[in-house]
């Protein structure tokens, strides 16, 4: 019973924070963005005190829940070895093994060092969130995006429009290579050994797990009635249960239940115990056969704190778009290509570049849930997949906010359109040889007609001649670096006029 609750509130978690970073209509997040908050880190970096206090006490009170219901990580972990496990058919995938405490706490003190000094990259690669986050983003989004158009293409052809085609594209080939590699080293540490992973390098793990040496619920061995048949051994995908010497490492234990569903002599049992009066290697050589007769009252104690913690828990096309054509259909036009910025463009509510550094993990969550095509991960080391803009392929819209509203570290402070409008995060350059009206000698206006805040007008290059052609003039004050002028700028390869980032966010 236990087991089979877990299976279905870790599917649910499962499904719906894989939806947040597949789905690009912005529907789910209104809905489910909440779930990207309660994930450990992110708590952590935006200093979500209830989260905090919630996910501890939900520790010392279930053990390592966590790992097994809201890690989305560790849910992988858990698919892959389950399918590792129909495809084997062998009763003895697991054994016992002593915990590596020195690679685990290793990882655990690299990770405190850089979180303490500032390297966003080792906190970005080993954060179990955001490392899930960049693979549903990198790996699965396009695969859901490319089912998506083709289902737009077959109902079109009955006229219907109930779906619609969107662009897929990899936004960024060396986060695209990290989260492939973590995919599949991940995968295959789940395929082999079940929860490696998350008992040997995760550092929230390790926190959890000591943690959970605390809790008071805990699974424990009767040997009154073990036969030590070492079923639950071979069943636990922890590695933690030792048979020889009735024993849990309850610091790697991930509360599964797999250990009770196997054990056909109700060996096994998730209770609470009264730490301080008995010792843990007595509790489980001390128990009465009176007190394992009211072993079912207590599972069901137990099972029903549980479902009503998880209860309130719950309640609470083509790769590429059809390309454009001029002159008849006989010439393609020409891609843009990425200026030279010598700042990045952090997005709207970032504060500054100092904060976006501070506080990304790089999960790619507003990378996902951008519906304008701005933001990708940044390949530059001091920014290291952290999301960056850029307008090749659309511009930040006003009345957009979405990366504001799904941010779960506050690295992207909630921002509405209103306070969008005054932001400026950028600050337009123009490049006298690329515009058109230069090089073509033809009349354009196409960088200030589609300026929102109206910081681009235009002179005539000879104020005698009325019909003399015009050059823009940008008045740096009132830009606020959407990139329209940049994105709708008809210049190829390079756009006469680019976005450079502003270090510190200011208002207009």
């Amino acid at each position: 019973m236990l087991k089979k609750i877990r299976l279905i509130i870790a599917a649910v978690f499962f499904v719906l924070l894989t939806l947040l970073f597949l789905d690009f209509t912005g529907v789910l997040h209104k809905w489910f963005g909440w779930l990207a908050k309660i994930q450990l880190l992110p708590a952590i970096l935006a200093v979500n005190v209830v989260v905090l206090i919630s996910l501890t006490v939900l520790t010392l009170i279930f053990g390592r829940i966590y790992c097994s219901i809201i890690c989305p990580l560790g849910l992988f972990q858990d698919g892959v070895s389950s399918i590792a496990g129909m495809v084997k058919k062998k009763k003895t995938r697991f054994s016992y093994s002593p915990a590596i405490s020195w690679l685990r706490y290793g990882v655990l003190a690299i990770f405190i060092i850089a979180f303490i000094v500032g390297v966003g990259v080792i906190i970005s690669l080993f954060d179990p969130y955001s490392a899930y986050g960049r693979m549903a983003s990198n790996l699965f989004a396009p695969l859901y995006r490319l089912a998506n158009n083709s289902l737009a293409w077959f109902v079109e052809r009955f006229d219907s429009y109930a779906f619609y085609a969107t662009d897929v594209w990899i936004k960024g080939w060396i986060t695209f290579g990290i989260a492939a590699t973590t995919c599949i080293v991940v995968a295959i540490l789940a395929w082999r050994n079940g929860r490696t992973y998350c008992n040997t390098i995760c550092p929230v793990g390790t926190v959890l797990g000591f943690l959970s040496k605390f809790s008071i619920f805990r699974l424990t061995i009767n040997t009154n009635k073990c036969t030590e048949c070492k079923v639950c051994e071979h069943g636990c995908k922890a590695s933690c249960i030792d048979i020889d010497t009735k024993s849990i490492d309850r610091s790697r234990c991930v509360t599964c239940f797999n250990c009770i569903d196997k054990c056909k002599f109700g060996a096994m049992s998730y209770a609470p115990v009264k730490m301080g009066k008995k010792t843990e290697a007595n509790l489980a050589e001390v128990t009465t056969d009176s007190a394992t007769e009211n072993d079912d009252e207590q599972g069901g104690m137990s099972r029903r704190n549980i479902l009503s913690l998880f209860g309130l828990m719950v309640a609470t096309s083509a790769v590429k778009a059809q390309q454009l054509y001029v002159d008849g259909g006989l010439a393609e036009i020409e891609d843009k290509k990425i200026p030279d910025r010598k700042n990045p463009i952090a997005p709207p509510g970032a504060l500054s570049d100092k904060n976006m550094k501070a506080h990304c993990t790089a999960c790619q969550l507003c990378v996902s849930a951008c519906p304008n095509n701005v933001l990708r991960p940044s390949d530059k080391l001091a920014t290291f997949m952290q999301p960056e803009m850029s307008f090749e392929r659309g511009y930040c819209r006003p009345e957009c906010v979405e990366c504001s509203l799904v941010c779960p570290t506050a690295s992207i402070k909630p921002i509405t359109p209103a306070d969008k409008s005054a932001i400026a995060i950028g600050h337009p350059v123009w490049i006298e040889e690329n515009c058109v009206v230069n090089t073509e000698k033809l009349p354009c206006t196409a960088c200030g007609r589609h300026c929102p805040t109206s910081a681009i007008t235009f002179v005539a290059i000879d104020p005698n001649n009325r019909r003399s052609l015009k050059l823009p003039v940008i008045d740096k004050e009132l830009c606020i670096g959407c990139g329209a002028c940049e994105y709708l700028c008809p210049a190829r390869p390079f756009s006469a006029i680019y976005i450079e980032g502003n270090r510190t966010h200011h208002s207009i």
